[in-house]
C-alpha cells in the first residue's frame, strides 16, 4: 500500500471534523509512541461531527506512526467507506468499534489495543487487582468481555455491548484492551491509565506478597480525581500531549 499522504484536507471538511481529525491522528501518534501499537493491527475511531453515523478509522497498512489527519478514513457503521479515499480500511477490524459507537452515543472515541500488559492481566483469572492508585482510577469504571475468537462475529456485538455497560474501561479477556470517551484525549487517558495499572500490576507479582487497596477507598476515588484535575481530566493533560507531539514530528496535523 502507498503511504503517501493525501492532499490536505482543511479546506474540503467542515472545522470541526478537521478538530476531530487532528485529534485522532494525534492519538495514534501517541500509542506509536508509546509502544502500545500491535503492527499495523487494532483500531482507534472517532465519530465525525453532524448527523449521519460517520467514523474516521485508519488506514489499513499504515503505521500508527505514519497516520495524519488527512490520510484518516470516512466510514459508516458497517465499516465501508463514505467518502473517495486512495486508503482502503478493515471492516472486520471496525465489528468492535460499531458496536459500541452504536450503542453509546457518549462514546465518540473507542481505542482498541493489544498491549503487552494489558493482555496479560487480560488472562489471568482475577483480572486487574487494587494494589496501585492507577488501577483504582481504572478499577471506578471497568468492565470484562470474554474471549469468543476473532472479532469478525456480529452476533458478539451484543454481549460486548451488554458487557461494557456504561463503563469506559474495558478488559477483552485473553485479547486487549478499550477505553471509551467522548474525545480521543478521554479515550486516550483512560488507556493510558489502565495499561499503566496493568504494567504496575505484572511488575509487581514479580516480587513479594500484595497488598490490596481496601474497598472503601475505591469509592473515594471518583471525586478525588475531580479534585486533581480540576474537573477538566483529559482537557488538562490533551495540549502538553499535543505540544510533545510537535516538538517531536507535527505531520499528524497534515
Amino acid at each position: 500500500m502507498s503511504t503517501a499522504v493525501p492532499t490536505k484536507l482543511t479546506n474540503q471538511v467542515l472545522e470541526e471534523e478537521w478538530q476531530v481529525r487532528v485529534d485522532l491522528a494525534a492519538a495514534y501518534r501517541l500509542v506509536a509512541l508509546y509502544g502500545w501499537d500491535d503492527l499495523i493491527f487494532t483500531h482507534i475511531s472517532a465519530r465525525v461531527p453532524g448527523a449521519e453515523h460517520h467514523f474516521l478509522l485508519n488506514p489499513y497498512g499504515m503505521m500508527f506512526e505514519e497516520v495524519t489527519a488527512s490520510s484518516l478514513v470516512k466510514v459508516d457503521l458497517a465499516g465501508n467507506k463514505v467518502t473517495e479515499s486512495p486508503y482502503f480500511v478493515n471492516p472486520a477490524g471496525f465489528t468492535i468499534h460499531s458496536a459500541v459507537h452504536a450503542a453509546r452515543e457518549d462514546a465518540l472515541c473507542v481505542m482498541h489495543l493489544h498491549t503487552d500488559y494489558g493482555i496479560a492481566v487480560s488472562a489471568q483469572k482475577d483480572g486487574l487487582l487494587p494494589i496501585s492508585q492507577q488501577a483504582m482510577l481504572a478499577l471506578a469504571s471497568l468492565a470484562y468481555h470474554d474471549y469468543e475468537g476473532l472479532a469478525l462475529n456480529d452476533e458478539e456485538k451484543p454481549r460486548l455491548v451488554k458487557d461494557l455497560g456504561d463503563k469506559n474501561h474495558l478488559i477483552l479477556r485473553n485479547h486487549g484492551l478499550l477505553t471509551v470517551g467522548r474525545t480521543a484525549a478521554e479515550a486516550f487517558l483512560a488507556m493510558f491509565l489502565l495499561e499503566r495499572a496493568c504494567k504496575i500490576q505484572i511488575l509487581a507479582q514479580a516480587g513479594g506478597e500484595l497488598v490490596s487497596i481496601p474497598d472503601p477507598v475505591l469509592r473515594l476515588v471518583e471525586s478525588q480525581v475531580k479534585a486533581v484535575t480540576v474537573g477538566q481530566g483529559a482537557a488538562l493533560t490533551w495540549p502538553g500531549l499535543l505540544r510533545k507531539l510537535d516538538r517531536i514530528d507535527p505531520s499528524f496535523r497534515d
